[in-house]
């Protein structure tokens, strides 16, 4: 009977990590962490491994031909190495330029990340609606199309920030910049003609690491659209509802500059590969 009991024990373990999802997510930083948390959120006892590009760190400053072959090159490696069922680019520089590229060369299931002007112009009261982004995901011709598209009867105005994802960094290593500094990036979100913004797209999924200290130093409260939970939907829809799994799942963080991954990535529900209690995801 202990045989037989410690058998059938083993073999719910094994069914267990045969259906245990593996999901990768790749950013240029750490700004993917709010989107892990999110997923995590709706699928915590899948394994995850975080894949952090700070060797390139930030994407913004490369050219697209040059981020193209990176990123084709270091996705090839990465999916040999840790076969995962789907993946995440939780960057909205690297989907709009690379996700292309990426979905015609591999067969995995791929989510992207893309400025929340559909959503954020829906819910506009004022109609004016403010895309805070990068310089690159601001210039690209897929946030205007996005528009052109969804904008309607909203003005929008781009916002371009040179620095603010090196301050969110920061910020996670525990050296936040002065609060002057964050309002010079924030500042040009906000327009009052008559028609004040009501709403801001964080169109770089770092910037919602500082979203307490963009509502406290805005001139006035606005709503902040952070893509995160409809990316956590998207996987969803594409993975179905989440396998019954025993306990919680297991997330490895890499970091290609080859430094150890920042004590903050405790707060996220990441410990370097240590089992993931459910409860992380909350």
């Amino acid at each position: 009977m202990i045989v037989i009991a410690g058998r059938k024990r083993l073999m719910a373990y094994v069914h267990a990590m045969a259906v245990r999802e593996r999901i990768l997510m790749l950013d240029s930083g750490l700004g993917g962490l709010t989107v892990f948390r999110e997923v995590l959120a709706t699928r915590p006892h899948a394994d995850y491994v975080y894949v952090a590009d700070d060797a390139s760190f930030p994407y913004g400053g490369l050219d697209e031909s040059v981020l193209v072959a990176r990123l084709v090159k270091l996705m090839g490696e990465l999916i040999d190495a840790h076969r995962p069922d789907l993946i995440v680019i939780p960057c909205n520089t690297a989907s709009t330029i690379v996700l292309p590229d990426l979905r015609k060369t591999f067969s995995v299931p791929f989510v992207g990340t893309v400025p929340a002007i559909k959503p954020a112009c829906a819910a506009s009261v004022t109609r004016r609606v403010s895309v805070f982004g990068t310089e690159a995901t601001v210039a690209r011709e897929y946030t205007r199309a996005l528009i052109r598209d969804y904008a309607g009867d909203c003005k929008i105005t781009l916002v371009g920030s040179k620095h603010l994802a090196a301050y969110a960094e920061a910020e996670l290593a525990g050296a936040p910049v002065a609060d002057a500094a964050i309002v010079a990036e924030l500042a040009p979100c906000f327009v009052d003609d008559g028609r004040r913004t009501d709403t801001v797209v964080l169109a770089c999924t770092h910037y919602p690491l500082l979203l307490d200290r963009l509502r406290a130093l805005g001139p006035w409260p606005v709503n902040y659209v952070d893509p995160a939970p409809a990316i956590a939907r998207r996987v969803t829809d594409l993975l179905g509802s989440a396998p019954a799994a025993t306990g919680g799942g297991t997330a490895h963080a890499i970091f290609t500059s080859g430094r150890m991954p920042p004590e903050a990535l405790t707060r996220f529900g990441i410990h370097s590969g240590e089992e993931l209690a459910p409860s992380a995801a909350g």
